[in-house]
């Protein structure tokens, strides 16, 4: 583990490799799942507001989703999610393009119309924070739809924290992340030394 103020990592995010394979997955983490998307507090407020601008992005499934459930909703955990289309099927926000699935949200933040990128939870993926009182834990999860994405990371040699560099420093900042980036760099060249 690697701790850095509030925080307690996984040292997977330093050690496992990671880049998403959308030709391989389609995006399949749009589509699968019992819940939605995970929310922040903040980011159902964000929903609300953005919902009308990123609605002509929407397939006509989302909106009859979103009509029924609301802009978000909390799922059987207590935990507030983007609604699903049916049950256990893709998010509410998603759009396909080619046969892979997009975030509708995002696209309308590419095309600049709203501010807001995507819920953290969906830009943070692979990794799963989970806010405790005293600290948040930050978890890299597996999850067989992402062997592609695995595959493409040990290749490309690119470790999960370096995939999600963006979305990190989005949730935490510049000076947690450069923290973080030290520790890898102190445990890779660790490893090295065992080996040689």
């Amino acid at each position: 583990m690697i701790e850095i103020g509030r925080t307690l990592i996984s040292d997977d995010l330093v050690e496992k490799q990671f880049v998403c394979d959308l030709n391989a997955c389609k995006g399949a983490c749009c589509i699968h799942g019992d819940s939605g998307a995970p929310l922040e507090d903040d980011e159902t407020k964000i929903l609300d507001e953005i919902y009308p601008k990123v609605k002509p992005y929407m397939t006509a499934k989302g909106i009859e989703a979103i009509e029924k459930q609301g802009r978000w909703m909390t799922d059987t955990d207590g935990d507030k999610v983007t609604p699903l289309v049916d049950e256990n099927k893709e998010c509410a926000y998603t759009i396909f393009e080619k046969g892979i699935a997009f975030c509708g949200i995002e696209r309308a933040w590419k095309d600049g119309k709203i501010k807001f990128q995507k819920p953290v939870s969906c830009h943070l993926y692979p990794v799963r924070i989970t806010a405790y009182k005293k600290f948040d834990a930050v978890n890299y999860e597996t999850w067989d739809i992402c062997k592609p994405a695995c595959a493409c990371g040990e290749k490309m040699e690119v470790p999960v924290y370096k995939f999600v560099k963006t979305a990190l420093i989005r949730k935490y900042g510049t000076a947690w992340y450069k923290e973080l980036d030290a520790a890898a760099k102190f445990i890779e060249t660790k490893e090295k030394k065992k080996k040689s």
